[in-house]
């Protein structure tokens, strides 16, 4: 998931700026990588379902499966480690839910209903949260202003920003609760609040001054059938609490794991970009050098930033490219361009350091 699971609007304001940055030198765009990126990935452009529902089904069973154990185990030490197995496991299947909003559905047939009836509604993520949020994102002249729904300038902000930022994420499954289980309902009574919702609380973004549109067409019905799978398992699984037969400890342990999941995605949020623009209008090759790979050799971005995240500023390159071609995709490019090209530059080695560099522009409107 690229943004985080806090859902837009929940904030009063967004965290307050240090001080204007100095004046910057616009980036130039690199034709020479932005060529290269496209020319060498053609044949590997093509998305493969066998793949994708492999890999998704695989992580849903071991997350829903470790989710179990960590109910019925008695042991402390194993249940905890089921928990952390579950998080794990399910926050890759959920990670699929990005390469949702980039994917043609006709290439995977199938994947989005699937995926929301196996991950989107019991996890009470919903694709639509996301599809229509995601993308403007992308957009080349939305990023990294006012206007994105994924960014915040982080790295101009107090560094108070950055642990409140993470740990707001721990909120998210009784955010979610309250959206789905009171919220849906009471917006289908009262249409006032149902625009309000819809603007504000229907979208998986970090900029509190987003409001998105109301969906048209078959996104709108979709939007419908997702958000009412959503509403009725989050209302019977409070009256199955409340009633004693789900346990309160299996249903604190799975918001436990939840929160865990959430908490994972906005650390991997956090330094998924450096967060340095004051809300100008980047060059793609600028977007590029603001954005963060952690390629290979390092092994912990696989469980960190799954389902081809690691990448995620050669995702900003080739948005369209699914996440299995974007191993190969990187090799292939970092050996074809110079040694000065601005792709190199973008790469990291790993998510202490990125850590720590934020921090520390954070701290340099401190003194």
């Amino acid at each position: 998931m690229k943004s985080s699971l806090l859902l837009d609007g929940l904030e009063a304001e967004a965290p307050t700026v240090l001080t204007a940055p100095a004046a910057r030198v616009r980036i130039a765009d690199d034709m020479a990588m932005l060529r290269a990126a496209a020319e060498l990935t053609r044949d590997i452009s093509a998305a493969r379902p066998a793949i994708y529902w492999g890999d998704m089904l695989g992580s849903a069973v071991l997350g829903y499966g470790a989710l179990y154990a960590a109910i019925v185990l008695v042991p402390v030490g194993w249940a905890i480690l089921a928990a952390v197995a579950s998080v794990l496991a399910l926050y890759r299947a959920g990670s699929f839910i990005h390469e949702l909003t980039h994917m043609k559905h006709s290439s995977v047939p199938g994947f989005r209903i699937g995926w929301n009836l196996l991950m989107g509604i019991p996890m009470l993520v919903p694709s639509f949260l996301y599809e229509g949020v995601h993308t403007l994102h992308h957009a080349r002249t939305r990023y990294g202003t006012t206007d994105d729904p994924e960014y915040l300038p982080l790295a101009l902000m107090k560094p108070y920003s950055l642990p409140l930022f993470v740990v707001v994420s721990l909120l998210a499954p009784i955010v979610l609760l309250v959206r789905f289980a009171v919220l849906t309902p009471l917006g289908v009574v009262f249409p006032k609040l149902r625009e309000r919702i819809v603007a504000q609380y229907s979208g998986l973004a970090i900029n509190p001054a987003f409001r998105r549109r109301a969906p048209e067409g078959e996104a709108r019905t979709l939007w419908h059938w997702f958000e009412a799978g959503a509403s009725i398992w989050a209302i019977t699984l409070l009256t199955l609490v409340a009633t004693g037969v789900v346990p309160l400890r299996g249903f604190l342990i799975f918001l436990g794991v939840a929160s865990g999941v959430a908490v994972l995605n906005q650390v991997r949020t956090l330094v998924a970009h450096l967060w340095e623009n004051d809300g100008e209008t980047m060059t793609v090759t600028a977007q590029y050098l603001d954005t963060v790979n952690v390629p290979p050799p390092t092994l912990l971005p696989a469980l960190w930033a799954p389902v081809g995240l690691r990448y995620h500023a050669l995702h900003h390159l080739l948005p369209s490219l699914p996440y299995h071609a974007l191993g190969e995709a990187h090799r292939r490019i970092a050996a074809a361009v110079t040694e000065d090209s601005p792709y190199h530059k973008a790469s990291y080695a790993g998510l202490p350091g990125l850590v720590r560099s934020l921090m520390a522009n954070t701290m340099r409107g401190v003194a």
